[in-house]
């Protein structure tokens, strides 16, 4: 492990990735070396931590988690990659905190600063206003820092915004390296990344965004695929269109799940909610005009309801590659006769491939790991380099 971890290391060492003092918001904010900076640190990080080795960055310090939607995932893999590195975890609790009194942003944003090395925000119910507020809370602790209120600037992390998931995407693209053998083997692997059916509404449309515009820059042919009516958000089309052209790899919009599923490597079957109902969710919210949510959401399922043929199950995965295209869910996936009458998989499908889904999130603590460590170490290949030497006892 050790010569391996040194050859990862060496490389890291060779990219000019420039990610010290930054913050994660959108994985399109950052270029090829970043991107694989960040991938390398969390394999580096995972193989530590896997041999035994402590990976304690910080001798103390404070990673605030502000979830602002529910988690399960996301929410204990920031708690263990911030442990991990040696951090205490706290919960920004709104409705405890005096935010629910009328603070400010710019005021919680300083008060929760003064020994913090990191925020975690998941803010994704509001189209328009989850990655709004993230840079709003930037701008709070660069005036802070500026002005000498903080000792250091908290870097913060997207860990789910209106736009991208970006701590999602990358643990996604590094369960693909692993699972392919290497970043070299997934140019020209096709990904349908489809629109399936589910039971409820208003699911954020920053998973499917995340797949189009990560996976393009890496020369995979990606697919998106919704019935009429689902859109993304257009500006994110774009982005995956500017990289598939840029990489070498392509990217394909089409409107059945089965043409999308046509001979694909690796299949990403996902509910999520029409660009213009978020819209009009986040439009409701606002105004907290219950009733004209509730007949929203009618009209919503009403139409969910016409595509439950939407469903990943075993016909569909005869149409993949060999019929044994790999299957991949952030998860919680809607399981169709265990977590729902019917819903976005079959159960068959989704226990043959349950625990590879289980991997895939796995590699989440570690990659959140690395979006930490890389903005808050100054000289991050000699400190990796170091960790070697703080093995845990037997």
């Amino acid at each position: 492990m050790k010569n391996e971890v040194m050859k990862l290391i060496s490389k890291l060492n060779e990219l000019d990735h420039k990610m010290y003092g930054t913050d994660f918001f959108l994985t399109w904010e950052k270029n090829d070396a970043q991107i694989n900076a960040t991938l390398l640190t969390a394999k580096i990080l995972k193989s530590l931590y896997e041999e035994n080795y402590s990976c304690k960055l910080f001798k103390s310090g404070l990673a605030i988690s502000n979830f602002r939607d529910n988690s399960t995932r996301t929410r204990f893999s920031f708690a263990s990659a911030s442990n991990l590195l040696g951090l205490a975890v706290q919960e920004l609790n709104e409705s405890t905190s005096q935010i629910a009194h009328g603070e400010t942003v710019r005021e919680t944003a300083n008060m929760i600063s003064f020994l913090s090395e990191v925020i975690g925000i998941r803010d994704d119910m509001y189209l328009g206003e989850g990655n709004k507020y993230m840079h709003e809370v930037a701008d709070a602790l660069d005036d802070g820092y500026k002005n000498g209120v903080l000792h250091q600037r908290p870097t913060i992390v997207n860990l789910q915004c209106d736009i991208d998931h970006p701590t999602q995407s990358m643990a996604d693209l590094a369960h693909l390296i692993d699972y392919y053998g290497g970043v070299e083997n997934l140019k020209g692997k096709k990904i349908a990344m489809t629109w399936a059916y589910s039971p409820s509404y208003g699911k954020p449309l920053s998973v499917p965004q995340g797949i189009i515009g990560l996976m393009t820059r890496f020369g995979m042919d990606v697919t998106l695929a919704h019935p009429e009516g689902y859109n993304l958000i257009p500006d994110t089309l774009k982005v995956a269109e500017k990289n598939a052209k840029k990489s070498g790899g392509s990217f394909k919009h089409v409107n059945t799940m089965e043409e999308a599923f046509k001979n694909a490597d690796i299949v990403y079957p996902k509910s999520w909610a029409p660009f213009s109902v978020m819209q009009e969710r986040t439009t409701l919210l606002k105004k907290k005009d219950l009733d004209g949510l509730k007949n929203l959401e009618k009209r919503c399922l009403e139409n969910n309801a016409k595509y439950k043929n939407w469903e990943c199950n075993e016909k569909m995965m005869k149409l993949t590659k060999g019929g044994k295209a790999l299957y991949m869910h952030c998860l919680p996936a809607d399981i169709s006769g265990v977590s729902c009458k019917e819903g976005e998989v079959s159960a068959k499908v989704f226990e043959k491939y349950r625990i590879e889904t289980y991997k895939e999130a796995g590699y989440k603590p570690f990659v959140i790991a690395a979006m930490i460590a890389l903005a808050k170490v100054k000289d991050i290949s000699r400190v990796l380099g170091s960790l070697r030497k703080k093995r845990f006892a037997e």
